[in-house]
C-alpha cells in the first residue's frame, strides 16, 4: 500500500515552509513513521536541493539515495523565480508527469512523503498549472504555513478562501512569529487567524509556533502525529 502524501505551502515566499517541513519530518521519523520529504521543484539552486538539505539537516540525517538521484527533487532551477519561468529562462519545460513518478516512487519506499511546493499556495509551476491545482488535482491533503508578519492577515485569508473554493483539505495551519510583528499585533494575528479558519469551515488545528529556527521548537507532537494520521 503507498504511503500518504501530505502537500506543505506558504502564504508567500520565505514564510518558513522549508523549515516547517523539516521539522515535521523530525518529529514523525522520532515517533517512529517512516518519513521522507519531497521538493519538486526549486528554484535559484543548483546541484543537490538546498531545501532537501535542509530537511535532512533538521531531520538528523544524511542525504539518502532518492535525494543524490533527483527523485526527491526533479526539477532543480538557477534563477530564483517562479518555476514557470525559471524554466522558460532555461529553455526546458516541467512536466507534470515526472512528478508524480517521483511521489508515487517514494510513496512506495515511505509510510509519508511530505511535499513542499515553491512559494506560496498560487504559484504557477506551469503557464497551465497552480500549485493549488497541483494539490487539488491529486487530492493531497494541505499544511498551510502562516507568518505574523506585515499583510501576513491579507495573504492568509486570500489562501483560506482559495483552499475553500478548490475544496481543498486543510489538515492544518503553522503560525510562524519568527521575523514578524511585536507580540501585540503577532498575538492579535493568530486569535484573528484561528476564527477565520473556523469562518472558511475548516476544522483543522492552527498552530502556534513562537520560535523557528537552528533549534527546533516545542512543536505539540501528539497534536502533528494526530494531523498526519487523520489527514
Amino acid at each position: 500500500m503507498p504511503g500518504k502524501v501530505i502537500a506543505i505551502t506558504g502564504i508567500d515566499t520565505g514564510i518558513g515552509k522549508t523549515v516547517v517541513t523539516g521539522f515535521l519530518a523530525r518529529v514523525l521519523m522520532k515517533a517512529g513513521m517512516r518519513v521522507i520529504t519531497q521538493k519538486p521543484v526549486e528554484t535559484g539552486g543548483s546541484g543537490v536541493s538546498a531545501d532537501i538539505r535542509k530537511h535532512r539537516e533538521m531531520m538528523g540525517i544524511p542525504l539518502q539515495d532518492v535525494d543524490r538521484d533527483g527523485t526527491t527533487c526533479s526539477y532543480l532551477f538557477s534563477c530564483p523565480a517562479s518555476p514557470h519561468l525559471a524554466a522558460v529562462l532555461e529553455k526546458r519545460s516541467i512536466d507534470i508527469s515526472v512528478l508524480d513518478r517521483a511521489t508515487q516512487s517514494l510513496s512506495e519506499q515511505y509510510g509519508i512523503v511530505l511535499l513542499e511546493g515553491a512559494g506560496g499556495l498560487l504559484v504557477p509551476f506551469t503557464g497551465e498549472m497552480l500549485f493549488a491545482d497541483y494539490a487539488q488535482e491529486r487530492s493531497y491533503p494541505l499544511i498551510l504555513v502562516s507568518s505574523s508578519r506585515l499583510g501576513s492577515i491579507n495573504h492568509t485569508l486570500l489562501s483560506l478562501e482559495a483552499c475553500r473554493n478548490r475544496d481543498i483539505d486543510l489538515c492544518a495551519l503553522f503560525y510562524n512569529r519568527a521575523g514578524g510583528s511585536d507580540k501585540t499585533i503577532a498575538d492579535d494575528t493568530f486569535g484573528l487567524l484561528q476564527k477565520a479558519v473556523r469562518r472558511y469551515g475548516f476544522t483543522c488545528p492552527v498552530i502556534d509556533i513562537p520560535v523557528i529556527g537552528s533549534v527546533c521548537p516545542d512543536m505539540p507532537k501528539d497534536t502533528i502525529t494526530r494531523i498526519i494520521h487523520e489527514s
